[in-house]
């Protein structure tokens, strides 16, 4: 059996409930093989320092965690400059906050040959490597360049742009082109592989032998569509836990009276938050049934905080959300909870199950497991409704969820209402249909389904 080598910016310590579904099920990957966990040390050391560089290794079960120093300027650079300053705007579509800077892609390129440096002498002939996220894109084209030849695949966690949009970061070519050194790269929708086909045949003039591959730059890759899910058992079983049994208490007990609206997203321009909350003004201007009847719990964990976009939507979500209990509230009810803070993960099942609608609503998103921890959560004898933007990755997948475009305000508001006044038994059927497709394209359906193809991708 090939060991399986995993590499992405951070790691997790897959044997830890607070590591997440991911690291668990790509744990129970590389404990099948014994496999090596590799990415950047938590430590960011000083510019200067001699330990640049070095390695960290631990040991967690039949896992290595291997993890390499790197120095501030580097990392801020690569990290906050360009994966988080240039691909994560641009990959959302907001062109107006990218910040090219030409020495943040040189960064990019630095660290991803640091990478590439460190890890190379670690592989066996016959490993199976697995590259995650826009962090590390040029990265196996930085190994084939020290003279690997084992398989090696990529998976985009966010979503991938049109051509044009793509086309606007200085470059373009060369990071697409490093998509090639890659057997197989994975897209979270079909969508987001329509939008790498198309570019490949615009931009690289590529030569599509399939609609899954492609041969440019003398090499063929192939590519697809792999939507990641969730741990449904695990996090069945979380929403059965204490802490989430004592917070669906608390939720009834207090809210006896009241309908509960849930949101949870991290602070970020590309969940749509604004909107969400202007929708719900909407809602309570245009039907005044809900006042008094519904209030939205809408957590917004903080994000960044750092970069001027995140404090801007920051203030302008505690505008709103002042705003609207101002306009609708009284001394007994106030519309909107708004939390800017993370809340305990093994409380939010609780608080899914205790909510009659969730809003997922982002202007554009990878996937959104949320979507899918809310269905999870739900009592199937008495389930909630899920409000869902078609433009997050799970919409491809949750199409009996009630599918909004998060830009149209009051075609949302009228979703919740909807969503507020759905009979019994079409929530159920809505529901049990929903269950079982993120029953059967769980996590390790995703992980098994990916290294699977990319055995096959490779020549």
């Amino acid at each position: 059996m090939s060991r399986l080598v995993l590499v992405s910016n951070r790691l997790a310590d897959p044997r830890k409930p607070a590591a997440g579904g991911l690291a668990v099920a790509l744990g129970d990957a590389l404990a099948a093989s014994g496999g090596l966990w590799f990415g950047a040390d938590h430590e960011v050391i000083e510019d200067g320092d001699p330990r640049a560089g070095e390695l960290r290794v631990q040991r967690a079960g039949r896992v290595t965690l291997v993890t390499v120093k790197v120095a501030r300027g580097d990392y801020e650079r690569y990290y906050r400059g360009y994966a988080n300053g240039v691909l994560w705007p641009v990959f959302h579509y907001r062109l107006d906050l990218a910040q090219f800077d030409a020495g943040h892609m040189d960064a990019y390129r630095r660290v991803n040959r640091l990478f590439a440096q460190k890890l190379q002498p670690l592989l066996q002939p016959d490993d199976v490597i697995w590259v995650h996220d826009y962090h590390l894109i040029p990265l196996a084209a930085e190994l084939r360049a020290l003279g690997c030849q084992q398989r090696i695949g990529f998976f985009l966690h966010i979503p991938l742009p049109p051509p044009l949009i793509l086309a606007a970061i200085p470059a373009h070519e060369w990071l697409m082109q490093a998509l090639f050194a890659y057997d197989l790269v994975g897209l979270q929708s079909e969508a987001d592989l329509n939008h790498l086909r198309s570019y490949l045949s615009s931009e690289a003039r590529a030569e599509v032998f399939s609609s899954h591959r492609f041969g440019a730059f003398n090499r063929v890759l192939r590519a697809g569509a792999f939507p990641i899910g969730l741990d449904v058992d695990a996090f069945a079983a979380l929403t059965q836990g204490a802490a989430a049994r004592k917070t669906l208490a608390t939720m009834r007990e207090q809210y006896a009276h009241r309908r509960l609206l849930v949101g949870v997203d991290r602070l970020d321009y590309s969940k749509g938050l604004p909107q969400r909350l202007r929708a719900i003004r909407t809602l309570l201007e245009r039907h005044p049934e809900t006042r008094y009847s519904a209030t939205l719990i809408q957590i917004a964990a903080p994000s960044r905080e750092e970069v001027d976009a995140y404090g801007d939507i920051r203030r302008e979500l505690e505008g709103l959300a002042g705003a609207i209990n101002g306009d609708f509230g009284d001394l007994d009810w106030m519309p909107i909870r708004y939390l800017h803070r993370t809340v305990a993960r093994n409380r939010i099942p609780g608080l899914y199950r205790a909510s009659a609608v969730a809003l997922v609503t982002p202007l554009r998103d990878g996937m959104n497991l949320v979507a899918k921890e809310y269905v999870v959560a739900q009592d199937s004898a008495d389930p909630g409704v899920l409000v869902l933007s078609r433009f997050a990755g799970a919409a491809e997948q949750l199409t009996d969820a009630l599918l909004v475009n998060p830009y149209d305000t009051e075609g949302t508001a009228e979703a919740i209402r909807r969503a507020l006044v759905m009979p019994l038994e079409e929530r159920r059927q809505r529901h049990e249909r929903l269950l079982a497709k993120i029953r059967r394209y769980d996590v390790h359906w995703w992980s098994k389904t990916f290294l699977d193809s990319l055995l096959e991708a490779h020549p």
